[in-house]
């Protein structure tokens, strides 16, 4: 059980710490909204970080479904762990998008004339143009890197496995190369789970609120495809040292 409540809870932090960042950069009477793309990037480097470093040892710290599918390709994971693993990860992506709410919930209210789109950016991503094709390749392509890296830096410097330093270096840098065109989930817990929360919180009128989720394949789907080549890819230039 202690890999599955390690996921639950990682992922809980994660997003807390992520969608956090986007709701205060967002929500009126927030003493940092309008920080901007860096404060965000940044900051979402690190709520990726930390929990990754809190949690590396108990479950690997995926808190991913792209993650976790890509190293059950490479037999890093067995399959019977994935199942429970991504359940964990989904319902932590749903009570970390709750606690957001809660604990911006004055600022909540103090914003209920911005749109909808606006409003759900806090939890869940989407695309600055609505054209699908071009915002699959782009959560595919910011996966693939995502784990392409994971895999190789530790191995070229002859680590276990990529510190939670690198991970935090990995997020930010495919946020700020990547991350214009759709908000780089590249996590479908991190994007379905809060857009879930979104779906049933009292944020704006049932009529008037729309979570969006023809969007979540290209959030999800994507990434775990992203993620399966990166990591095949990665592990292929593993082999090469």
């Amino acid at each position: 059980m202690v890999p599955y409540l390690s996921e639950f809870i990682g992922t809980i932090m994660l997003v807390v710490l992520g969608d956090g960042i986007c709701a205060a950069n967002t929500l009126n009477h927030s003493n940092f909204q309008g920080s901007g793309p860096v404060y965000v990037i940044v900051g979402w480097g690190i709520a990726v970080g930390l929990p990754a470093m809190a949690f590396g040892a108990q479950s690997g710290a995926h808190f991913n479904p792209s993650v976790t599918i890509a190293m059950a390709c490479l037999g890093k994971l067995g399959w019977n762990m994935v199942p429970g693993y991504i359940i964990c990860q989904l319902l932590g992506g749903v009570i970390g998008g709750i606690i957001v709410y809660l604990f911006y919930k004055p600022q909540f209210d103090a914003s209920t004339e911005m749109n909808n789109a606006t409003l759900r950016g806090i939890f869940c991503t989407a695309g600055a143009i609505d054209n699908k094709g071009a915002n699959a390749f782009s959560e595919f392509l910011a996966t693939f890197f995502l784990l392409f890296f994971i895999l190789t830096i530790p191995a070229s410097i002859g680590a276990a496995s990529a510190s939670a330093f690198v991970v935090a270096l990995i997020i930010m840098s495919c946020g700020f190369s990547l991350g214009a065109t759709t908000g780089f989930s590249m996590n479908a817990a991190r994007d379905w789970g809060p857009r879930l929360a979104y779906t049933i919180l009292p944020i704006k009128p049932s009529d008037q609120k729309d979570a969006a989720w023809g969007y979540a394949w290209i959030s999800g789907i994507m990434p775990i495809l992203g993620g399966i080549c990166g990591a095949l890819v990665g592990n292929m230039v593993v082999g090469w040292l």
